[in-house]
């Protein structure tokens, strides 16, 4: 499950430039940084007409009582909720990284070692007027395995056209193990109580 990740511009060039094309498309702010949480309107890319798009999506198919955040890579071409975004409306999530928590509730910030941003694999709709996505996940690699059994789709930047265009290709990437990713505790918060 990914139920958190990071948009910052610190570290990485690449969601510098995101940053620039949604300023240039909606103005200044309109969107988070930080720790993105459900329900956060967020960045994602995008098949345009003729080239990748960014555009800013709530995060989570917002269903009769529930919030749907991700999807199982696995089964999306079955689920009909998802078989026809996996056809024709899959989208990339850039990130800085995303957390995950272990059993005993410590937060972890996972990372492509040397790189300033993780790409994710999506799915979007309009749902009531609003664009949404949902992330899909995937069976966790021997990186990830020690800290949760389920982890997003991590897209390399070779991959992130294939993804968005090629639908044979991205049928492929369904079935991908994610690269290794680096996994660093951090540090545990005041509690007040």
């Amino acid at each position: 499950m990914c139920g958190r990740y990071e948009f910052t511009l610190e570290d990485s060039e690449e969601l510098r430039r995101v940053a620039e094309l949604l300023e240039a498309r909606y103005g200044p702010g309109g969107w988070q940084t930080g720790e993105i949480r459900p329900t956060a309107t967020a960045p994602v890319l995008r098949t345009g007409e003729k080239k990748a798009q960014v555009e800013l999506m709530r995060w989570g198919y917002a269903l009769p009582h529930t919030l749907v955040i991700n999807a199982r890579a696995e089964s999306v071409r079955e689920k009909p909720l998802f078989r026809d975004a996996v056809a024709a409306r899959r989208c990339v999530v850039p990130t800085a990284g995303f957390y995950e928590w272990d059993g005993d509730g410590r937060k972890y910030r996972f990372r492509l070692p040397g790189e300033g941003a993780l790409y994710l694999a999506g799915l979007y709709e309009v749902r009531e007027g609003v664009p949404c996505y949902c992330i899909l996940t995937t069976a966790a690699n021997p990186s990830m395995a020690p800290i949760h059994d389920r982890m997003p789709l991590v897209l390399t930047r070779r991959d992130l056209r294939p993804w968005l265009e090629r639908p044979q290709a991205a049928a492929a990437l369904l079935e991908r193990e994610p690269p290794a990713l680096e996994a660093r505790p951090m540090d545990p918060q005041l509690r007040l109580w």
